[in-house]
């Protein structure tokens, strides 16, 4: 069964699989790159082999949503994903089923932070950023590849008022929010109510491991995965379209704070797009 790390993009998903691979993949609890590779992503052109779609239709590959995770799911072993999805139907095919699913963690951040992100990541400017951000039909693909496998990768994001919201209010699989800025702030503690969470949800019954917790949360702190990028490279860095180098993966982290760094008329529109979601998160 999927168990889903679904979040938008750039809100912290990496970091958290890097959490969860380094407690549930490795012996001691530590960080390994190899680790949070085991950790796929769907959709991917791989999960969709002897399928017959055209890659070059965009959204082809939504039929085969489905069908693709039984095949996942045929040998009945627990497999977490991340995915940037909605939770939702396309082309009147839904993303995902609770025969397929057994539980999500979704980590969601203050948007005035990811627009920070997004505009590295995807080399936008601020009004773009913006455009970006409340697009209620943005999605994403891998673009360095599109000429070989078309849009075999694609996500449909929608804006990230959608995305969150998408996965909040469904109720066919069980579910915990958690925040970027409580995960930050109480790693530990937040880190420990996700396994537990995950446990529970999975059945596994073991007790958790203290000397392992603390090793994961310890081994991904920020400046460590920014250090590691530095001296290995980091798989999910993208390649510039400005120039020739790629973009770093691990870009502020922490010292991403808009009060400081975000252009007061970007704040006002990122604040007027997301009133109530501001609200309910206490974001205001």
């Amino acid at each position: 069964m999927i168990f889903w790390i679904a979040s938008y993009p750039k809100s912290g998903n990496t970091w958290l699989r890097a959490l969860i691979s380094s407690y549930y993949y490795s012996e001691d609890g530590n960080f390994n790159e190899k680790n949070i590779k085991r950790i796929g992503q769907f959709p991917e052109k791989k999960y969709f082999v002897g399928f017959n779609y055209n890659s070059k239709i965009v959204t082809d590959t939504t039929k085969y949503w489905i069908k693709a995770q039984e095949k996942i799911n045929r040998d009945n072993r627990l497999r977490f994903f991340k995915t940037h999805n909605v939770f939702g139907s396309l082309n009147n095919q839904p993303f995902t089923n609770n025969e397929n699913s057994i539980g999500c963690i979704y980590i969601v951040r203050d948007p005035r932070n990811v627009i920070t992100s997004i505009k590295n990541h995807y080399e936008l400017n601020d009004d773009q950023a913006v455009k970006w951000m409340t697009n209620e039909n943005n999605y994403i693909f891998d673009v360095k590849n599109l000429e070989k496998d078309g849009y075999s990768d694609f996500q449909f994001i929608s804006s990230w008022k959608t995305n969150y919201k998408s996965w909040k209010i469904q109720k066919k699989i069980p579910i915990k929010i958690v925040k970027y800025e409580d995960l930050l702030n109480q790693t530990y503690v937040v880190f420990k109510e996700i396994v537990e969470f995950i446990n529970t949800k999975t059945k596994n019954y073991q007790k958790i491991n203290n000397t392992k917790l603390k090793n994961s949360v310890n081994s991904t702190f920020f400046d460590k995965l920014k250090d590691y990028e530095k001296k290995n490279g980091f798989s999910e860095a993208i390649q510039s379209k400005k120039e020739d180098k790629k973009i770093p993966f691990f870009y502020l982290g922490p010292k991403n704070d808009w009060r400081k760094i975000l252009d007061k008329k970007i704040e006002t529109k990122i604040n007027k797009a997301f009133p109530a979601e501001f609200k309910e998160l206490g974001y205001e």
